[in-house]
């Protein structure tokens, strides 16, 4: 196993590496025209071992001696032989991390097909389909790709304005979700209405459907729609879909958007599984 020793915070490969975990358009611009994204940490590394996608990993000296990031170095290079191993400086490591004692571990990932394809090019999608309108936060979005993952809607769209799907906030929020999820971004309400084939269902406080009297319409293939965290679902998307309200106690406004969409997705679970 070759090791590319790196020592200067001038190296460009340092430079792409920062450029990659930039938040906002800055990041979201570098990691569409490299086509990469940056996994921080054990457990996501972990998540992509053995992967052909992961096709870098980036350590230190001091990672090298924690036997669980020596472990998923070498079962990664066995089974991907080309992969390229960086030991860099551990002084440089607070560059690449701002998690404060994070194990001295990342990979460089080829963001997979969904995710570079234009939306004008994709003329349909079938089947389950969650919906993200303009959902800021990178840690409700995470969250939300983590439901998804488990509830098994595994086509997942972000309007633009949504967090980067690919972002270090968001990866890391997501806790190796990715892996499992057909992820689309930067549509327009346009290519979303024109695209997805199922009916449309809006979580929105003031819904006409209660969702839990859905479940004839859940049986069947539906597209969830979760608004942003101030505005809720636009007014494009509602002209075209069900509204469905959450029951919740008069005296709570409103609930965080993850915790709807967790709501949403598990009762479609459930009314299936009944």
């Amino acid at each position: 196993m070759k090791i590319e020793i790196i020592t200067s915070k001038e190296n460009p490969l340092i430079k792409e590496l920062r450029l990659l975990r930039s938040t906002g358009s800055k990041g979201q611009k570098a990691r569409i025209a490299s086509g990469q994204a940056l996994l921080e940490g054990i457990h996501l590394v972990q998540t992509w071992v053995g992967d052909p996608m992961l096709t870098a990993l980036l350590t230190s000296e001091v990672g090298f001696r924690n036997p669980e990031i020596a472990e998923a170095i070498y079962s990664h290079v066995e089974v991907c032989p080309d992969t390229r191993i960086y030991q860099l400086d551990a002084a440089l490591w607070d560059l690449l991390s701002d998690l404060a004692n994070a194990p001295h571990i990342a990979g460089l990932l080829h963001l997979p097909k969904s995710c570079v394809t234009p939306p004008q090019s994709i003329s349909t999608l079938a089947g389950d389909v969650l919906i993200l309108d303009r959902i800021q936060d990178a840690g409700n979005v995470g969250s939300i790709l983590r439901t998804a993952a488990a509830a098994g809607f595994t086509q997942v769209i972000a309007v633009s304005g949504c967090a980067h799907l690919w972002s270090s906030k968001v990866v890391r929020a997501g806790m190796g979700a990715h892996r499992l999820l057909d992820l689309y971004e930067g549509w327009s309400t346009q290519q979303v209405l024109s695209a997805v084939t199922a009916p449309l269902m809006a979580a929105t406080a003031d819904g006409s459907k209660d969702i839990f009297s859905l479940t004839k319409e859940l049986m069947h293939p539906v597209a969830w729609l979760m608004g942003s965290e101030g505005q809720g679902v636009s007014v494009e998307f509602l002209a075209q879909a069900k509204g469905v309200s959450i029951p919740i106690d008069p005296r709570v406004e409103s609930l965080n958007v993850s915790t709807a969409a967790a709501i949403c997705l598990f009762e479609t679970v459930r009314a299936r599984r009944a």
